[in-house]
């Protein structure tokens, strides 16, 4: 799950971490009043949970409350990235003489934490990964010990030869592994971290991202969510039995078992194609369950062709078949559908769909290759 700038800097400010004062408005008026209450100079920053708000004009800097209404009304209903912006944070704006990264993820090769810090903050990480790697300085913490005093001094020293600030940012290297342990984040992150001309240290962004399987631990958190239309589509496949993730593609897809879902995308991205989605019906699929996938994919305005790939081992053919000719009848459906059919009452499966006008594939990559050919028409 993911939080708001403004509601990692509660957590934040919870653990010790120094965070600049900041209100949030939901309209220019509200802006104004906060810019008031605050004094300037001010950042007016859009809330949504993507990155690059800066770039697309979600991030203005103010002297006055009147140029905070005035930035407020022109990010409130901007759109970032397919994502509309209903908040922003007005916070005090912060002298900046130095910009470094301090982060926290759950390592997937290691199966343990790992911190992250590099000098060369406030532009995106991945970026300084991907063109200058050695700038960013990992370690693996074992979480039975948990991040020691003097490997927070050790990361810090990667940042600063100064030793009063490597002492300031050793605390909040600890602080924040603190609040990412305690909240059972699966990322947290600082960027940027700033020094001032005056030494002084402040968290000017940040952001954290709750491990979904420990809400139940943290009803306050679980309160936090502001879901994006995306995230509704998520949350109302998963009360139906699906598990859907929307991607950024134009290739619908509907599968039966994850690691088959994994393999069709994979062979989608093969042949130059783009999946549109994670879709998983499950085993034992009644028909009512595929009628619900094909509303959620129809609704999705990127994807411009189906491929259903089902193995019918525990789920039968002949179930995804009813289900396919049932949303035909209820659904107005105006995307070329392909369809893979192999396994548990297959022959039956086909002679039901035998009066569609379904596109039928030899096999998954066959079934791949259709599907881009017409999505791309």
């Amino acid at each position: 799950m993911k939080i708001h700038e403004y509601q990692a800097k509660e957590i934040f400010k919870r653990f010790g971490i120094p965070v600049p004062d900041g209100k949030v408005a939901t309209t220019p008026e509200e802006a104004e009043k906060i810019a008031n209450e605050l004094g300037s100079p001010l950042v007016v920053k859009a809330q949504v949970h993507v990155g690059g708000r800066g770039k697309a004009g979600g991030v203005k800097l103010v002297k006055t409350p009147g140029e905070a209404k005035e930035a407020a009304s022109k990010i409130l209903g901007l759109d970032i990235k397919g994502l509309t912006v209903k908040k922003v944070l007005i916070t005090k704006a912060i002298d900046i003489k130095d910009e470094a990264y301090i982060g926290y993820i759950v390592d997937r090769r290691s199966k343990k934490p790992l911190v992250m810090v590099s000098a060369a903050g406030g532009i995106d990480i991945e970026e300084v990964a991907r063109e200058t790697p050695e700038k960013i300085h990992k370690f693996v913490i074992d979480p039975f010990y948990g991040l020691l005093p003097h490997q927070a001094m050790e990361l810090a020293l990667k940042l600063y030869n100064d030793i009063k600030l490597v002492r300031k940012a050793a605390d909040v290297i600890l602080k924040l592994y603190k609040a990412f342990i305690s909240v059972d984040a699966s990322l947290s992150e600082i960027n940027p971290f700033v020094v001032t001309p005056d030494g002084e240290i402040w968290a000017v962004d940040a952001k954290i991202n709750i491990d979904d399987n420990a809400l139940v631990r943290h009803p306050d958190i679980e309160e936090m969510r502001d879901v994006t239309e995306a995230e509704k589509k998520e949350l109302d496949a998963k009360s139906k039995g699906l598990s859907y993730i929307k991607l950024d593609g134009n290739i619908g897809c509907v599968v039966n078992g994850a690691g088959l879902a994994m393999a069709t995308m994979d062979l989608i991205k093969k042949y130059g194609g783009e999946p549109a989605n994670f879709l998983d019906i499950g085993g034992s699929s009644s028909p009512e369950k595929v009628v619900n996938a094909l509303n959620i994919l129809i609704s999705d305005k990127n994807v411009k062709s189906i491929f259903f790939n089902i193995f019918g081992g525990i789920t039968r053919c002949d179930d995804v078949a009813n289900g396919i000719v049932e949303a035909l009848s209820k659904l107005t459906i105006n995307l070329p559908i392909v369809i893979k059919l192999a396994g548990t009452n297959e022959d039956e499966a086909k002679k039901i769909l035998s009066q569609t006008e379904l596109i039928t594939a030899a096999s998954m990559a066959d079934g791949a290759k259709k599907s881009i050919e017409i999505a791309g028409k």
